[in-house]
């Protein structure tokens, strides 16, 4: 194919506008190397903040409430069943569940072994939210023991105040031989029951006792049955994805921010990033527009010489394959050292972050080689359509 441009090159125009030829070359290297070095960021920022915030079973479970303020302070501001559809229907959430709460005084007490007494709150929640489930978290009408999941938090808690108290402090293995009495109180008085700590709770900062349990006890000691929730955990795939940060503002939702930081730290990053890639992507246009205009002057100053190549017997397709073919190697070239540049950039990127190291790869994402691959097409099948156009033209 070389010898074949060979025995036409002496025909074309190709020794003027060098100077608007390699600032085609330059600006095409810059805006593909911007391109591919911001997509990389972009994986290496979705890849820290992943490790950053890790998931258990592939999910992400938060804790919503509705943010309370002056004006609806003096308002009910619990989930209604609307509100917990309207959550399950968000493409971003996998599932809503609402935190159920005692409707009812309850009390806990922990006899003589700890001197502790405390009026408690009680929640529960559908199994499939909790961390850790024994298989005696059950409950059913009749039963006068009541297994308890607890905090790890609310465990801590005690631990650090208990010294001054003059109480002992607990390991999570020897909790769960203490012996809890659960006073609850009603309408027809005072129900007293045995409670034992059967696991603890990572995920979960409350008391849970089982669905079954709290369900009975609310229409037995509140007389209320099925209460709105005023907390509701939700599971999505991404905690930190900005659609559902977006959603929850709008929706006035209150969540952890500490559960959500890296989401936010995310948009902004992603916002500069996506700043980056489109000023690369316009670098990219402008330079083939550039080297469009070069190929326009060459073949216009060319006409006449490749008019009587035609009259040879050279047919146009021939011609602008031919000519086409020749810009092959010079693209090939610039998106190769883009891709260096890149590979170069990652490794330095790994290299120098402290914090990435053991988290960062040192090589660039196999979907960079795929985009430049891309590029290269494209570039090379933009080069021919205009080729082929203008030579039509003749």
């Amino acid at each position: 194919m070389a010898n074949s441009f060979k025995t036409i090159a002496p025909f074309l125009n190709t020794t003027q506008h060098k100077a608007s030829k390699l600032f085609s070359y330059f600006g095409l290297g810059i805006g593909v190397f911007l391109l591919l070095a911001s997509v990389q960021v972009y994986l290496n920022i979705n890849q820290l903040l992943k490790d950053k915030n890790p998931r258990k079973n592939g999910y992400d479970f938060i804790s919503i409430t509705k943010r309370i303020t002056n004006e609806n302070m003096g308002k009910d501001n619990r989930f209604t069943v609307a509100d917990i559809a309207d959550l399950k229907k968000q493409p971003f959430i996998a599932d809503a569940a609402p935190l159920l709460s005692n409707q009812f005084r309850a009390k806990a007490s922990a006899g003589t072994i700890i001197p502790f007494s405390t009026d408690l709150f009680l929640e529960s929640v559908k199994d499939d939210f909790i961390d850790s489930v024994p298989a005696s978290f059950t409950w059913q009408p009749g039963q006068t023991e009541v297994p308890i999941i607890f905090s790890a938090d609310f465990l801590e808690m005690y631990n650090v105040f208990a010294p001054a108290q003059d109480l002992p402090q607990l390991s999570s293995s020897t909790i769960s031989a203490v012996k809890v009495t659960l006073e609850c109180y009603g309408p027809s008085g005072l129900q007293l029951y045995k409670a034992n700590i059967v696991a603890l709770s990572d995920r979960i900062n409350s008391v849970l006792v089982p669905e079954s349990f709290l369900q009975w006890a609310n229409r037995q000691y509140g007389n209320i049955e099925n209460p709105p929730a005023a907390r509701v955990y939700i599971k999505t795939t991404d905690a930190n994805n900005p659609d559902l940060l977006n959603y929850l503002e709008q929706k006035d939702y209150r969540v952890n921010k500490d559960k959500t930081k890296f989401g936010r730290i995310k948009q902004i990053l992603q916002l500069v990033v996506s700043g980056l890639g489109g000023f690369a992507i316009l670098v990219i246009v402008l330079a083939l527009m550039l080297f469009s205009f070069y190929l326009q002057l060459m073949i216009a100053r060319s006409k006449d010489n490749l008019r009587l190549l035609i009259m040879l017997g050279y047919s146009p397709g021939w011609l602008s394959k031919t000519v086409a073919r020749k810009w092959i190697g010079a693209y090939t070239a610039v998106i190769v050292c883009a891709l260096l540049l890149t590979a170069a950039f990652q490794y330095l990127v790994q290299h120098f972050s402290i914090n990435g190291q053991d988290h960062l790869s040192p090589y660039i994402h196999i979907s960079i080689v795929a985009i430049a691959l891309l590029l290269w097409l494209l570039c090379i099948i933009v080069n021919y359509r205009l080729v082929r156009k203008l030579v039509f033209r003749l």
